[in-house]
């Protein structure tokens, strides 16, 4: 069971880019994958969503995030650029943050909320 309210960290950019925990969960999983479509599959995605938001945030960063190579005879991959280990470090920084600093916060919101109806 998950407690409730959960705080979550989704950053908005000027650019238009909106950075959440989905696209954070997918640098990590492409890191640890080395593979867009494996990361895609181990987040249930399509690979074709995998590779657009890939996209979307290479275009919105000053260097890109992910560094892929084409498949063929010996498989494709990819990997997080230097960029992008750090911006999934500060990404997880912040998050952290939030959560060790907004923990009596939520705390006492959570104390506040009426039971849920059964």
């Amino acid at each position: 069971m998950t407690e409730d309210p959960r705080i979550s960290l989704r950053l908005h950019f000027e650019s238009g880019l909106t950075f959440g925990r989905g696209k954070a969960d997918l640098l990590q999983a492409i890191d640890d994958e080395g593979s867009i479509s494996a990361a895609g599959r181990r987040m249930g995605m399509s690979y074709r969503r995998a590779w657009s938001l890939v996209e979307e945030m290479n275009a919105h960063f000053a260097a890109p995030l992910v560094d892929s190579s084409r498949g063929g005879a010996h498989g494709g991959g990819a990997q997080l650029t230097a960029r992008g280990r750090q911006v999934l470090a500060d990404y997880r920084a912040l998050e952290a943050l939030l959560r060790d600093q907004g923990a009596g916060a939520l705390g006492r919101l959570r104390a506040g909320q009426r039971s849920a109806p059964a």
